[in-house]
């Protein structure tokens, strides 16, 4: 039993890129789907696909590396709610991930969503991750 998926998912993520992995697969789990989604959308990896054999699942990630320098495009992943100390911020303040060019990954009363659009919809909630 993982304690703590959030952390599971981003080290899985990290431990890949470091690799040189094109493809991890992750157990899937409600917020880890929400999280790859978000990666999707914000152009941060190429592509995702949710298998559901098993117990919980599976998410099979594609990962998106630069042509050129063959570097990834995810610079760093970093935790900053964990279970042990839960850091919850309000929509007026909202973190800025370096001055905008990265994502903070919140779970609001809405559902999970970037820093962005938390601060559009005026709601605060659990910053789970930055991502740049």
């Amino acid at each position: 039993m993982i304690t703590d998926p959030i952390a599971d998912y981003l080290t899985r993520v990290r431990n890949a890129i470091m690799a040189n992995h094109r493809v991890v697969e992750i157990p899937a789990s409600k917020i880890t789907k929400e999280i790859t989604k978000i990666l999707f959308d914000q152009g941060y990896i190429l592509s995702y696909k949710f298998e559901d054999a098993g117990f919980q699942g599976t998410i099979k990630i594609a990962l998106k590396y630069d042509k050129a320098t063959k570097a990834s495009v995810i610079k760093k992943l970093q935790r900053i709610s964990t279970p042990g100390l839960r850091k919850y911020v309000g929509a007026n303040d909202m973190p800025r991930v370096l001055n905008g060019l990265g994502i903070a990954i919140v779970s609001t009363s809405k559902g999970v969503m970037t820093n962005k659009q938390a601060r559009e919809e005026h709601v605060g909630g659990e910053v789970l991750c930055y991502v740049y």
